[in-house]
């Protein structure tokens, strides 16, 4: 994958401005796409535990989109964090090294974070079943029951891109309960 399908799997939920978090940030692949789409102005929050990771994030988004403003935080994802009210938030392929036992849980916190109808995107490999390097991945089928088990509503499959590591990666958009409709 590159930059491009980065950010096509993000594209169809996210406008431009508002504040987002990156969960699980790393070395930056989709804190660059969700930069590019949400443009000057915007407000990315990079979560990682991984400071060196963040190091690196920081350089390429700042080199390739200045008006980005880019905040780090040096946090394991599954634990508590101080997010501000967010209008989204983007995991990619950071869940799957949650343990399934403690998936939902993990996903209700996060979703704490976002204003009513703020989006929660997921990206994530088509499968349910994984490996030693991707522990515990999860279906768009199943993202569909972890979300709804997590209070989250609207989900959807915004994306697909193939894979030469367990097939196929999805990428998914869940809302925020709460909004008036």
């Amino acid at each position: 994958m590159d930059h491009a399908d980065h950010v096509a799997l993000l594209r169809p939920a996210v406008s431009a401005g508002g504040i987002w978090a990156d969960i699980g940030a790393g070395s930056g692949a989709f804190t660059l796409a969700l930069a590019d789409l949400l443009g000057p102005g915007g407000r990315i929050i990079a979560v990682d535990r991984d400071a060196r990771a963040l190091r690196q994030n920081q350089e390429v988004v700042a080199a390739r989109f200045p008006a980005v403003e880019w905040t780090a935080m040096e946090a394991d994802i599954a634990g508590s964090l101080d997010l501000p009210p967010l209008d989204g938030l983007v995991a990619a392929n950071s869940l799957h090294y949650i343990s399934r036992d403690r998936q939902v849980d993990v996903v209700r916190r996060l979703a704490l974070h976002l204003r009513p109808d703020g989006r929660f995107v997921v990206v994530e490999y088509d499968v349910d079943r994984g490996n030693p390097w991707v522990p515990d991945p999860f279906s768009f089928g199943s993202w569909e029951h972890l979300s709804e088990a997590a209070g989250l509503v609207d989900t959807r499959q915004i994306g697909r891109v193939p894979s030469r590591f367990l097939g196929a990666i999805y990428s998914a958009e869940s809302r925020a309960a709460g909004a008036e409709t």
